[in-house]
């Protein structure tokens, strides 16, 4: 019994699908069913329904067309999948064992390239070499970063689905699909036991010549292509766990349509208070402990919402944790935490507790020691968990998204403008005053120790936040 019940072939334009295409229909047992899902089509241009299912259908369900392949073609049936197809499909053939991945990936300045030229000719198929057309086209930086970045989010995409489902896929590259014996692996992974000798010689490469004859501005090609930053050079490090939206945390208000999405360490409650005031409540009146239908009933009831979180910089954030939770008697959540803290990460913190005789040098040296775990910590370099507390807002924002993105990330040094513009943006000329000096219950402790070494641990602890926010030094 095959272990498959149908293939999907990811690919893109330009990469030799319909080549491919062409070698798997030269199986026994294998048929492929062209760009079933092309919004555009079905199956082919020109074509109106596969398997007895019209391009109306499909569009009313896909699911239609889906079970049509799975359970009518001749053999093991498949089609071919573009990063601009029908996404109503895409999870649930990633999620499913039964379907088979295919993984066809070319160059991207080649695919780029070859896409411009088969635009320029309109001859996007050859099978005979005397009607090949050609044409040199123009490079464009900004149309062909799009197009990078499209096709590496595609297969981004793929490649976290599979790991997370603990599937594997066959990956083929263009130059691979020359070679015939690649092709009868192909149709082994596939369950096929059919074997070809050689491959479908109906297809022509077009435009072979090197790329520097295919290319009015190669120069300015290569110049361009040289700034891209091939190998992530500047990419900072993320080693995190991911984070999910956590829902139960979001505060909304009754009255007025807006939703605070708190992060931990940042000014939540100062938030809150203006938030029901704003609404002539008081806190307690406030909603909160959604899960993710009761929010969507917040949502649907109050039409015009509008969803914010508050950015606190990395430097008074670290040390709101530090005091919040590790510097004095903590909480039950913490205590074990700080113990292993002083304990194996030498926090210069006395074990019962911090008494009166706790100096303001004594404060600073046990910051400083906290700020050197965070850098260990949030690079993922510890047993100890990232805490909500001290885990990079860029982290967390990124976990809304799972849900849904805010529809404005405000800054708490801006809060004066950035609430009243909030209020603004829902009709509310009379927004109540906030006070900054009441967000932080730690400035003043804070400014009496900050100093350039302060500034740049918590930079080294917080790469991604510094260089995704813009932050620069702590204002005290």
């Amino acid at each position: 019994m095959s272990k498959f019940d149908y293939f999907v072939v990811f690919a893109e334009m330009r990469t030799g699908s319909n080549f491919l295409e062409a070698n798997i229909n030269s199986f026994d047992g294998l048929i492929c069913h062209g760009e079933a899902f092309n919004p555009h089509f079905i199956g082919y241009p020109n074509s109106y329904n596969i398997l007895g299912v019209t391009q109306h259908e499909r569009e009313q369900n896909p699911k239609l067309l889906l079970d049509a392949i799975r359970q009518r073609s001749e053999g093991l049936g498949g089609f071919r999948f573009f990063n601009d197809h029908d996404p109503r499909v895409l999870d649930e053939m990633l999620n499913d064992p039964r379907c088979a991945k295919i993984v066809l990936t070319r160059n991207p300045i080649d695919s780029y390239v070859s896409w411009k030229i088969a635009q320029a000719t309109g001859q996007w198929k050859l099978t005979n070499p005397t009607q090949a057309r050609s044409e040199k086209i123009v490079f464009h930086d900004g149309e062909f970063v799009a197009h990078l970045e499209a096709l590496q989010a595609f297969q981004v995409r793929i490649m976290n689905a599979l790991q997370i489902s603990g599937q594997t896929a066959f990956y083929v590259a263009y130059e691979d699909l020359q070679n015939v014996e690649v092709m009868n692996g192909l149709a082994a992974f596939l369950g096929s036991n059919a074997r070809i000798e050689a491959l479908d010689k109906k297809l022509k490469k077009q435009n072979p010549e090197p790329l520097s004859e295919k290319v009015q501005n190669f120069e300015e090609m290569e110049r361009s292509l040289a700034r891209l930053d091939r190998f992530n050079l500047n990419l900072t490090p993320n080693f995190e766990p991911r984070r999910g939206a956590v829902i139960p945390t979001y505060v909304a208000a009754e009255k007025a349509p807006l939703l605070y999405l708190p992060i931990k360490g940042g000014p939540v409650e100062a938030v809150r208070n203006w938030l029901a005031a704003l609404d002539g409540a008081t806190t307690e009146q406030l909603q909160s402990d959604f899960n993710q239908k009761t929010l969507r009933q917040w949502k649907r009831k109050h039409t015009e919402h509008r969803s914010f979180a508050v950015l606190r910089h990395p430097v008074a954030r670290a040390h709101a944790a530090f005091c919040d939770h590790i510097r004095g008697d903590a909480e039950t959540t913490y205590r074990e935490l700080r113990a292993t803290l002083i304990r194996v990460f030498n926090l210069p913190l006395p074990e019962e507790g911090i008494g009166g005789g706790f100096s303001l040098d004594d404060h600073k040296a046990a910051f400083k020691a906290f700020l050197a775990f965070l850098k260990s910590n949030v690079a993922g370099q510890t047993s100890l968990r990232v805490d909500a507390a001290w885990a990079s807002q860029s982290n967390i924002i990124q976990g809304f998204s799972w849900f849904g993105s805010p529809d404005l990330i405000l800054r708490e040094d801006r809060l004066p403008m950035d609430l009243a513009f909030l209020a603004m943006q829902i009709g509310r000329d009379d927004a109540p005053d906030f006070d900054p000096r009441s967000a932080d219950a730690h400035h003043a402790l804070l400014a009496s120790i900050y100093d350039d070494e302060i500034e740049a641990m918590a930079r080294d602890a917080y790469q991604r936040d510094y260089m995704t926010f813009g932050f620069g030094k702590w204002k005290p």
